[in-house]
């Protein structure tokens, strides 16, 4: 049977099988979830796979919902694959992006493309981790993978994940650790794994590591951060890439950088968005997410003539400067083009760092000092920066940034109309000198608005260790002039007029980046800042289909989501605490009568005038329930360190029916770099 859609085209029947077993060659059967149409037995379709480890049964069935009923009915095989060691596949998850971890995607492409069922084409397509391996799988070339699409993730590992960013230690190396701690201690689900679930579990809670201190022990660009990250031969991937962000993510670069450097087809699409699939993300526009990859899955895997390949390389949006906050449901603005990327149409505005802190044209400036001031930040600049990878749909966004610019040397414009748009990647040039052989440089571009208010455009991070380059670490001269360069994230932005553009330059940035052992006094002698800017466009250039999305996953609420961000003093000792909750609710699952609950708190730590005061905290409670069974995991983890080491400390325990039944304490001590 079919039925019809917009009285167009025909939508097919489809059937969905909650746990398909693939087994690998060791043995290991890994877990998918499968939506494909009902005639399979009798037509061949191209397949779509998502290969992740967060949890297709309790951990992404709201999302997996919303799309891939849409392409299956549409003649397309969706595969959601846990990877080994989590969710409702056996083995164990020891990192991310291993040599068996892409190995076994391999095998997965191998036997979808084998099925009788399918036609022999495999996609690709993933957001974050899976955007990172479709990335990994497609520079392997197997031969069945014909095209990918990949959303929220990078092209270096080391710069631009959640580890290193600018050499700089990310805070997020232990958030997410702890969050991958959370996930890969919970049990497979018995209805789907029989009475072996429990043997599973605990073989998990005994043997799966806490991934932060691994990543910990790499704190250059060594060959471990090489592994996987794209960037070090692009040639490598031939399959046609579709590429897709949001400004409002962490990961804003991978998206012009696969363009610039991927000579296969390949396609950019940059929004306002938070880290989730555009057609249902925050802030607004949102597209029709789901009716763009249609035409790229079409194209490559179904070798449909409808023009895919002739679309502008990269269309983005350009968000219009408005008052900062925490959250935003829309952000306005408009759609351009750029018919190749890199654009002739982007050119630089050139300006100089000058006395008086002052931010003026480049050529203007007739009042030359030798020193143009020196930057001695507290512990606590970057209250304001909100969190690094704004997923969880809370107050995440950087607010007003007067606070943060309060703590920093900053140079400002005149009020201006820039008569552009800033799209791309601002660059930075700074001569310093330092008291200390190791420090951190913070720059931020600022719009400030006629009532002072401060909004961060764009920002970026350097450890002064890695002045000369990621794989090696040097430290300073002690008082020599040192000269650094070093772009901000990518952005497309509309200052309004009569605002003023502010860089604004700290040496800390907390709670984002872990402080190095001491903070070195850093003046500033000169310092320019490159400017890529686009002539405004009038109206949208680009017009995205609306978006639609597949029927929702069918759930009750028992306990509504809440999440807050709260910064707290205590008076008595100075400390400062940046403290996150995230109640993501409790909902049963209305098909398998599973209850999933769960909660997180990070806290963040530090002495205004002590970097070694430095304090992180997580924990996670996990709960899992259906008729007379239930489960519970509780990890706690916490980073401290000295000038001389990291220490982690995690703890895992587990509860079957309200008996703890399993506990775990791992403590790892890290020398640091230098």
């Amino acid at each position: 049977m079919v039925r019809k859609e917009d009285n167009k085209n025909e939508l097919l029947d489809i059937e969905v099988i909650p746990d398909q077993g693939i087994v690998l060659s060791d043995g290991t059967r890994l877990s998918a979830k499968v939506w494909r149409p009902k005639d399979y037995t009798k037509k061949k379709y191209p397949v779509i796979l998502e290969y992740i480890p967060y949890r297709k049964t309790d951990g992404t069935q709201v999302r997996d919902a919303l799309t891939h009923p849409y392409f299956s009915e549409r003649g397309y095989i969706c595969l959601r694959v846990d990877l080994r060691g989590n969710g409702d596949s056996e083995g164990l998850l020891f990192d991310e992006y291993t040599e068996t971890e892409l190995s076994d995607a391999e095998e997965v492409i191998s036997w979808a493309a084998s099925q009788s069922w399918s036609n022999g084409n495999v996609g690709m397509m993933g957001i974050s981790w899976g955007g990172f391996n479709s990335l990994q799988l497609a520079a392997r070339k197997p031969k069945a993978l014909k095209a990918i699409i990949t959303l929220c993730s990078t092209v270096n590992r080391y710069t631009d994940d959640i580890h290193y960013k600018g050499g700089c230690l990310l805070n997020e190396n232990l958030g997410w650790g702890a969050t991958m701690l959370s996930f890969s201690s919970r049990p497979p689900d018995p209805l789907f794994v029989g009475e072996r679930w429990r043997e599973l579990w605990l073989e998990r809670l005994d043997q799966q590591p806490h991934l932060s201190p691994i990543w910990l022990q790499h704190q250059s660009r060594d060959e471990y951060w090489k592994h996987g990250s794209i960037c070090e031969d692009y040639s490598k991937i031939e399959a046609p890439t579709l590429a897709i962000g949001g400004w409002g993510d962490a990961y804003k670069n991978a998206v012009p950088a696969l363009l610039e450097n991927l000579s296969c087809p390949r396609k950019g699409i940059m929004g306002p968005w938070v880290h989730k699939y555009p057609h249902f993300a925050v802030p607004e526009p949102r597209i029709g997410f789901l009716q763009e990859t249609l035409r790229w899955w079409d194209k490559w895997l179904k070798n449909i003539d409808n023009g895919v390949e002739k679309d502008p390389d990269y269309r983005l949006y350009v968000m219009d400067g408005i008052p900062p906050k925490t959250s935003y449901e829309t952000r306005p603005g408009n759609w351009i083009k750029e018919e190749e990327w890199p654009s002739k149409n982007i050119s630089f505005k050139n300006f100089e760092l000058a006395a008086q802190n002052k931010l003026i044209t480049q050529g203007k400036n007739k009042n030359r000092n030798s020193s143009l001031g020196r930057i001695n930040s507290t512990q606590i600049c970057g209250l304001s920066s909100g969190e690094y990878c704004a997923i969880w749909l809370g107050p995440e966004w950087p607010g007003d940034q007067r606070f943060d610019d309060s703590l920093s040397l900053c140079f400002d414009s005149d009020q201006m109309d820039l008569k552009a748009d800033i799209v791309g990647a601002p660059i930075i040039k700074l001569r310093i000198k330092a008291n200390k052989p190791f420090g951190q440089i913070a720059v931020r571009l600022c719009d400030v608005a006629p009532d002072g208010t401060s909004s961060r455009i764009t920002y970026g991070v350097l450890n002064l260790k890695f002045i000369n380059g990621f794989e090696e670490s040097k430290p300073l001269v002690l008082n020599k002039e040192t000269e650094l360069s070093f772009e901000l994230d990518h952005i497309a932005y509309r200052l309004p007029k009569q605002h003023k553009l502010r860089v604004a330059i700290s040496n800390t940035y907390w709670p984002l980046i872990w402080p190095e052992p001491e903070s070195a006094e850093i003046e500033i002698l000169k310092g320019s800042l490159k400017l890529p800017t686009r002539t405004q466009s009038i109206t949208d250039e680009w017009i995205f289909p609306e978006p639609i999305l597949a029927p929702e996953w069918k759930h009750k609420k028992l306990r509504k989501s809440k999440n807050s961000r709260k910064i707290s003093i205590d008076y008595e000792t100075g400390v400062t605490s940046v403290i996150i909750k995230d109640d993501f609710g409790s909902n049963r699952d209305l098909e398998n009568g599973l209850v999933i609950s769960s909660k997180a708190e990070e806290i963040w730590s530090i002495h205004p005038n002590d970097p070694l005061s430095a304090f992180g905290k997580t924990h996670w409670t996990e709960e899992r329930a259906r008729d007379e069974w239930s489960i519970r995991t509780e990890t706690y983890s916490t980073m401290t360190s000295d000038k001389d080491f990291f220490y982690l400390e995690s703890r895992v325990e587990a509860f079957e029916n309200n008996k703890n039944i399993f506990e775990k304490k791992m403590n790892k001590k890290v020398k640091r770099l230098l």
